[in-house]
């Protein structure tokens, strides 16, 4: 598994979304994406990430973009999330790593001295023709969602 870098073109997927519909970055052509990959559903950074996510949806919008949150969780999953928190972004559910381990995200990982493997909590923006614009690693979870907002600005600011 290679990693990505900005400048790179983002590999395509197709995940379904927790709508009953599927999203794959070859329909997204055309306009900016933003994914957040987040590692489990209703956990407590997951939760604030999430909610920070869905409070901008409207500004990421207003730029064109196309906002999705990927995890490794079920459909069904999900929708229980989505539903108990008022979230408005498009979750893909992504069970068997296939977006996740595309875009190099599924690696070991050190907790309290115990490795296990894991997805690492990374957002994308995919330019208009595919490549990848910005890689941004979310070391703190709360303004996350802020940063790559202010990222997608001066995305959108250079076309």
């Amino acid at each position: 598994m290679t990693e990505l870098r900005e400048g790179d073109i983002a590999p395509d997927f197709t995940v379904p979304l927790d709508d009953g519909t599927s999203f794959s970055l070859a329909s997204a052509k055309g306009q900016p994406v933003v994914l957040y990959f987040y590692p489990e559903d209703d956990s407590g950074g997951c939760v604030d990430e999430n909610k920070e996510f869905s409070e901008r949806a409207t500004a990421f919008h207003k730029l064109g973009a196309k906002l999705v949150g990927v995890s490794p969780d079920s459909i069904e999953s999900h929708i229980k999330f989505r539903k108990k928190y008022g979230l408005v972004v498009p979750l893909a559910a992504d069970p068997e790593h296939v977006a996740i381990e595309a875009f190099g995200l599924w690696k070991l990982k050190k907790l309290y001295g115990r490795e296990f493997m894991g997805l690492i909590r990374t957002s994308f923006i995919i330019d208009a023709d595919g490549k990848v614009s910005r890689i941004i690693r979310a070391t703190r979870i709360l303004g996350h969602a802020q940063k790559m907002l202010e990222a997608l600005e001066a995305h959108v600011a250079r076309k």
